[in-house]
């Protein structure tokens, strides 16, 4: 994840235009509010990335954690949100120190793909370990081993002609074909999951979950999950029966 975490730490050219950065991140948010169960609710964004949208998010619950590995977005996020006194930044390493059973809605959105197996499996423990017994993790925009590029591309462009930005995205996808991006994703690859597996990953983590009908963000050729401790789980089937 280290490659990944320095490119998304430099300028790059994920984003082709402000407008996408800015649509982008207020869909991501939207998205997020609507599986935040009330506005007391503590939430935690992992690996969170630049998160514009953030207090949206913060607006609909009572606390809201950034955790992000990046030094140089983490640094800019306390700046950002410094006067919003609902949200706060942590890394990564510090979310081992917080109290356990503290968060009711975990999530990791367009995360998974640029870790390897182990360090989701770790990544997934740790959020285990935060949760509070009838918790969530929403786990989103996982890639599928049959959409390739250019699913990717496909869904880009309608996103674009949905908000007005189409000939930055055409530009844009040229400037990205030639960039550290392109190479990255080349050279590293992109981890991919089919439901089956995913679901195994999270049953093998303490979790049962199900796949959500729509995913997170612009592109439906990708899954979002939910998740809820296996325990938590198996107890209100008891309770029911």
């Amino acid at each position: 994840m280290n490659d990944w975490i320095e490119y998304y730490d430099s300028p790059h050219t994920i984003y082709v235009s402000k407008l996408h950065r800015d649509v982008h991140f207020r869909t991501i948010a939207r998205d997020i509010v609507g599986y935040i169960p009330s506005k007391h609710s503590v939430v935690l964004d992992y690996a969170c990335g630049e998160a514009l949208s953030a207090e949206t998010v913060a607006d609909a619950c009572g606390r809201l954690i950034l955790a992000e590995p990046a030094p140089g977005v983490r640094g800019r996020l306390v700046v950002r949100f410094a006067p919003n006194t609902k949200i706060r930044v942590r890394s990564l390493d510090e979310l081992r120190h917080m109290d356990e059973k503290s968060v009711d809605l975990a999530v990791m959105n367009s995360v998974a793909q640029y870790m390897t197996p182990d360090a989701l499996d770790a990544a997934f423990a740790v959020i285990r370990r935060l949760l509070k017994p009838a918790g969530r993790l929403v786990l989103g925009d996982i890639l599928q081993p049959n959409v390739g590029l250019s699913g990717d591309v496909i869904a880009l462009l309608r996103f674009a002609a949905k908000h007005g930005f189409v000939k930055d995205a055409l530009r844009g996808l040229a400037r990205t074909a030639l960039s550290d991006y392109r190479q990255l994703r080349t050279r590293i690859g992109l981890q991919r999951y089919n439901e089956a597996e995913m679901l195994a990953k999270l049953a093998a983590a303490g979790f049962t979950a199900t796949r959500t009908p729509a995913n997170i963000g612009h592109n439906p050729s990708r899954m979002t999950f939910v998740a809820r401790l296996a325990f938590e789980r198996g107890r209100n089937a008891d309770a029911a029966s």
